[in-house]
């Protein structure tokens, strides 16, 4: 409609972008339920991520894989998802976890998938041992092969098979982006993990890649246990062999995301999730690993208890992880490097970017970004490449001391990218987790307005954020250092309007919400204009 009174010269190009919401850009990436179909709505969580997924019940992503493999389809359900899930959730056409919220794992992987996910749904009771879906509303027990739909978009739940509408792309859809791109003046960028993402986000219109969270290349099941080696190391020899087997993987999803990028920035943030993340629970599983990789069991499970902490998300991870294991940060800043030359090489354009995660204080980021430069001059002087490649080293904004000390961070980083996703949960103390056990309640009784890990709360997190932008931009040449925005509020609407007003250069989002971030840039730039005359 917008277009068509476009090309009768009744409104403007401008005046058509305002009036389109920007999340019914998901009508054109992913299928929707028919409105006129029945459907009966047992249980409702969070709309983790858009899109319509029906398939049988299944409770393990070993088994989903294997069902996918054989032409079934299938909604895994979990009480959450781990590392130890992706190969799952990739197979599955939908994820339904009992516990969770907006920015938890599940919601985050799906989201970069573009596969719809309903997470924290605490109206079902999951019990993968039995293989049982409590319906806690009426008390229905669904049970493996069960048919169940599930929308990302409303986080409602259905019992069987529900007809939809099947997603499709028209040229009234890439008009109103090209109109969209030529307003807006942030870059719109993509959290983009593997070759395969960062293809989707180029086809999506991504300018670039503002966060490739560099252990999702481990989560492959083949990978995986690279890693546990490389953690469950007795000394650094062990781990500096294991280190070497990750470089090789590593360096060639660089090399291949770089070309598939050539001609725009990709950052890379360094390792930083809590290394329990990637350990198994199970002692059967934990068996498993330890005949896989020669190490006595019992050895194993008491290095994999040792290793747990009270509070993860708050201990050894991030650049923490870094400065204690400091073998861990060359590894990935030579893969980076390595893989940027081998790029450059092939006749691409390689720009790279490392980013330095959950920096607190100035020393941190000295000390982290001091190794970062020297081993990447290393690599380069071995190579006889001295000087030929150009990179940068920024940190990511995601603790309020970082922001409140913001300019004290300014002399050591080209760039800055809030992480709003952590900064919203050390700011709020709600775990991103396990918000979804009270969120609803908060929403429903107007003690929140808004899930604030959906749409940054511009009160709290937001004078964060302006804070560190003055104390950056206020330090001897802060006005060349680039700022970004890279949780998952950077494919939010209202959250972008925000970012325009501080003055952002880029917002980073998963690919498939690249399109909805494209048309919102250009409303937030119209906007600031209008108000501006």
């Amino acid at each position: 409609m917008a277009v068509e009174m476009v090309s009768e010269g009744l409104i403007s190009e401008e005046e058509a972008l305002l009036r389109i919401d920007a999340k019914q850009m998901d009508f054109f990436l992913h299928p929707t339920i028919d409105p006129s179909a029945a459907k009966t709505v047992v249980a409702k969580g969070l709309p983790a991520s858009p899109g319509v997924g029906t398939g049988t019940l299944c409770f393990t992503s070993d088994e989903a894989e294997i069902l996918a493999k054989q032409g079934m389809e299938v909604v895994l359900v979990r009480k959450e998802t781990t590392a130890e899930d992706v190969h799952g959730m990739k197979s599955a056409k939908g994820v339904l976890t009992q516990h969770g919220g907006m920015t938890s794992h599940a919601a985050v992987v799906a989201r970069g998938m573009g596969a719809p996910c309903v997470s924290g749904c605490h109206e079902i009771e999951v019990d993968a041992g039995r293989e049982t879906l409590t319906l806690l509303r009426s008390g229905k027990v669904l049970k493996k092969g069960d048919t169940i739909t599930i929308d990302g978009a409303t986080g409602e739940v259905m019992e069987g098979k529900v007809a939809l509408i099947r997603s499709t792309s028209d040229a009234n859809f890439q008009t109103v982006l090209e109109w969209a791109d030529e307003c807006r003046t942030m870059k719109v960028k993509a959290n983009a993990d593997t070759p395969n993402d960062a293809r989707k986000a180029r086809e999506l219109g991504a300018e670039g890649i503002g966060l490739s969270r560099t252990e999702h290349m481990f989560f492959d099941p083949k990978r995986i246990d690279v890693v546990r080696e490389m953690i469950l190391a007795n000394d650094k020899t062990e781990r500096q062999a294991a280190l070497e087997k990750l470089f090789v993987f590593q360096k060639e999803d660089m090399r291949e995301i770089f070309e598939v990028m050539s001609g725009y920035p990709v950052t890379f943030r360094l390792l930083d999730p809590p290394l329990h993340e990637f350990l198994p629970s199970d002692a059967g599983d934990i068996a498993a690993l330890a005949k896989r990789i020669g190490k006595d069991v019992t050895v194993v499970a008491s290095k994999i208890k040792a290793l747990e902490e009270v509070n993860p998300m708050l201990g050894l991870r991030g650049c923490r992880l870094g400065l204690a294991f400091p073998e861990i940060t060359e590894m990935q800043a030579r893969a980076v490097i390595s893989a940027a030359l081998e790029a450059k090489a092939n006749g691409f354009d390689p720009r790279p970017e490392i980013m330095i995660p959950l920096v607190s204080v100035a020393t941190e980021l000295e000390v982290a970004s001091a190794l970062v430069h020297a081993t990447a001059e290393a690599v380069m002087k071995a190579k006889g490449m001295e000087g030929q490649l150009k990179y940068k080293v920024g940190t990511m904004l995601e603790l309020p001391r970082a922001c409140l000390n913001a300019r004290q961070l300014a002399p050591m980083i080209e760039f800055a990218s809030f992480g709003t996703n952590d900064l919203t949960q050390s700011t709020f103390g709600f775990s991103r987790d396990d918000i979804g056990g009270f969120l609803p309640r908060y929403l429903e009784e107007k003690i929140l307005d808004k899930d604030p890990f959906e749409t940054i709360d511009v009160d709290g997190v937001g004078q964060l954020m302006r804070m560190a932008v003055d104390g950056v931009r206020g330090a001897e040449g802060g006005a060349k250092k680039l700022f970004g925005l890279c949780g998952e509020q950077g494919g939010d609407p209202k959250s972008l309007l925000f970012c325009q007003e501080l003055g952002l250069d880029s917002v980073s989002c998963s690919p498939f919400r690249v399109p909805i971030a494209r048309l919102a840039a250009a409303q937030a730039a119209i906007q600031q204009r209008k108000a501006q005359k």
